[in-house]
């Protein structure tokens, strides 16, 4: 269960810095468009929408990271005052109930979403926009199956450590 937890751990990990380097990427693109949309009076409908894809695509692979590392949003009001090993079952009950299910059902409905997008080879309806619409659309059920993911992977871990602690 350790080595499981580890690899998903590592390819979190690396999505990250798949995200971390978008996120360059986009704030590069972005001063780009706008020097150009504000010095030279020309824009472009692709760059505005590869902006858009790019933030997508930061979002959806930083989703498990953030779990990972502890960053996404929870409410503290009683956590904070619970103990090590309440609040290790709370994580597994949260993971189990919450995280897990809620990934397998966008998961589950993104995928025909996508599917659909392959199928009609959607493209932008703007003129000048990117074509291959399907392409950041698989980007949802990848985002949130990483998610899954790394909540499996939490739980393995909160398991372990309560093993340990007795």
């Amino acid at each position: 269960m350790k080595r499981l937890s580890y690899f998903i751990d590592t390819l979190t990990k690396y999505t990250a810095y798949i995200a971390a380097l978008l996120s360059f990427l986009l704030a590069l693109l972005i001063v780009f468009d706008a020097v150009n949309r504000y010095l030279f009076h020309s824009g472009s409908i692709a760059l505005q929408e590869l902006e858009w894809h790019f933030f997508d695509l930061v979002f959806l692979l930083g989703l498990a990271y953030s779990l990972k590392h502890d960053k996404h949003v929870r409410v503290d009001i009683f956590y904070e005052k619970f103990s090590k090993k309440t609040k290790l079952y709370i994580n597994i009950a949260g993971a189990l109930f919450f995280i897990i299910p809620f990934c397998i059902f966008i998961i589950y409905y993104s995928f025909d979403f996508v599917m659909m997008s392959y199928m009609q080879h959607e493209s932008s309806s703007d003129p000048g926009g990117l074509c291959c619409r399907y392409v950041i659309k698989s980007a949802i059920p990848l985002g949130f199956a990483l998610l899954a993911l790394q909540a499996i992977s939490e739980v393995i871990k909160n398991i372990l450590y309560l093993r340990e602690a007795k």
